[in-house]
Order: C-alpha cells, then sequence, then structure tokens
C-alpha cells in the first residue's frame, strides 16, 4: 500500500486513510508478524511461541473498513517486539538493566510490560536482559511514531466532525473465556473501560450488531479495555474509544497457525458490523 492509494507504511505500521474520513478510527496493534533482527529472542525459542501473542489476521478482517469512511492504523511489527497497546513507561525490571526494583505495573510484574518478557504462551522471550537503551530506541522508533499517528488521526476526527471514535479491535486465544469443563467463552468481549470510555449508546450499537449474528457478546469481562482505550476514551473531550476482542474460535486455528473453517463465515459477519457502524458516519 503506497501513500497514492490511500495507504501510508511508517516502521512499525501502516496507515490506511479513508478517502472522506469520517469520524471513526479503526486500530489493530497486534496484528503484525514481522521480527526485526535486533529483537535477539532466545534461540531454543520456537517460532509459535514467538507469535503466540499476535492478533492473528484481524487486521484481514477489518480491512472493509478501508472502503468506508475509517481511517485504519495496522501494526506490522510482532506484539513481543513491542506492545503498542501499553503505556511507554511500562518497563519490567527483571527484563531490562538499569530499571529499579519495584516500578512498572501488575501486567508487567505477570511479564507483559511494553517490551514483553514471555511469549503469549507463557515461554520466557530472552536468554538475556535488554539494556534500558535498547528499550528506549525500541519505544522511541516503534511505539511513539504509531501512537503519534495515532493521536493525529483522532485530534482531525474530532476537528471534522466534532468527536472522534476509536475501535480498538484484537483477539483473544480460545482458551482465555473458557468456563468449567473447557466450555467455550464468549465470541466476542466489548471493553468499554466499564462505560467510561465511549457513549452508551455506541456499546449498545455494537452488542446489537454482534448478537444478530448469533455470536455470544460480554462486556468488560475479562477485557474492559487497555491502555490505548484508557487513553482515548474521554468522552466530555469528543474522544470517545471502545476495545474489541474476537475469540480465535471463531475463525484461527491456533495450533496450525492458519485460518480455520470458520474463516468465511467471520469475515463476512465482521464486516456486516462494521458496514453497519460506519453507515451514515461521513
Amino acid at each position: 500500500m503506497t501513500a497514492g492509494d490511500g495507504g501510508e507504511d511508517q516502521a512499525g505500521f501502516t496507515v490506511v486513510q479513508a478517502a472522506a474520513p469520517g469520524r471513526f478510527v479503526f486500530a489493530s496493534p497486534h496484528s503484525g508478524a514481522l521480527y526485526p533482527a535486533d529483537m535477539g529472542p532466545d534461540p531454543e525459542l520456537s517460532e509459535a511461541s514467538l507469535r503466540s501473542a499476535e492478533d492473528a489476521l484481524v487486521d484481514q478482517l477489518i480491512a472493509p473498513a478501508a472502503d468506508g469512511c475509517a481511517t485504519l492504523l495496522l501494526g506490522r511489527l510482532g506484539r513481543a517486539y513491542v506492545d503498542l497497546n501499553r503505556d511507554p513507561a511500562d518497563l519490567d525490571p527483571l527484563l531490562i538493566e538499569g530499571l529499579g526494583e519495584g516500578t512498572g505495573s501488575a501486567r508487567t510484574a505477570a511479564g507483559y510490560g511494553v517490551i514483553p518478557r514471555l511469549s503469549g504462551d507463557g515461554r520466557a522471550l530472552y536468554a538475556r536482559r535488554l539494556t534500558l537503551d535498547e528499550a528506549r530506541e525500541r519505544i522511541a522508533r516503534v511505539h511513539t511514531p504509531y501512537h503519534a499517528a495515532l493521536g493525529q488521526r483522532m485530534r482531525a476526527a474530532r476537528e471534522r466532525h466534532g468527536q472522534a471514535v476509536l475501535v480498538d479491535w484484537h483477539s483473544m486465544p480460545a482458551r482465555a473465556t473458557q468456563g468449567s469443563g473447557g466450555a467455550r467463552g464468549p465470541d466476542v468481549v466489548l471493553g468499554d473501560r466499564h462505560g467510561s470510555s465511549c457513549e452508551a449508546e455506541l456499546t449498545r450499537r455494537l452488542r446489537r450488531a454482534f448478537e444478530a449474528l448469533g455470536w455470544r457478546v460480554a462486556l468488560n469481562q475479562p477485557y474492559a479495555g487497555g491502555w490505548t482505550t484508557q487513553t482515548w476514551g474521554r468522552p466530555d473531550e469528543g474522544f470517545h474509544a471502545i476495545q474489541i476482542e474476537l475469540n480465535r474460535a471463531l475463525y484461527f486455528d491456533e495450533a496450525a497457525r492458519t485460518p480455520s473453517v470458520g474463516w468465511s463465515r467471520t469475515q463476512k459477519g465482521v464486516a456486516r458490523v462494521i458496514a453497519g457502524l460506519l453507515t451514515d458516519e461521513t
């Protein structure tokens, strides 16, 4: 994709600008699958583990929005390299040299800070520690430009339309929401920071749209919305944000890392939800 046909490639992400941008900005920060050579993961780590935290194929599922009025920001680098949905200050002292003990959030302590220590399936990503300079350079090269681009599009949408709406798209492993006995959990989790990050009608509208597909929808459990949703969920200032988690069991074979038999149905379903959401939004 090039700037001439509506796209703009950056080091770690791609922006697809709508011909007539509306108030919606769609983001898929974790769909990237590129891992720069300077990452230097544990050589014993399997590719499956390295890639286990990726939101596989989510960028393809939301691609129809590019034909509407939504601007898209699509991550290109793997989440294990830098997590674009984390506070850039959330550094892990167990991974990064030169940090004081006790720094970072509970999520960072669990191994999932802005530069993760663990893979999505819980394995150590490195057989070494990173230097603080190395961590800061990674954030400056990837995380900072992504959020600068997101901020630019959100402010432009608000200026044009009086408000801007971020829909942050993600996927969740099937195991994440399984009930007792392995019962399948919800197909979709909508995270609106417990009603604080967007107008209630946006959440209700999305819930109705997904339920019309016959999908089970949960609200804020177990995902209420990450750092990006928290940052941009400021309805009083005209900025609205909601996070959408799609269960990979709908469309993806996590063992084979390929689309499953449900891919076509899911692709059509998400396209239907997007079309309904963007109707009359220009």
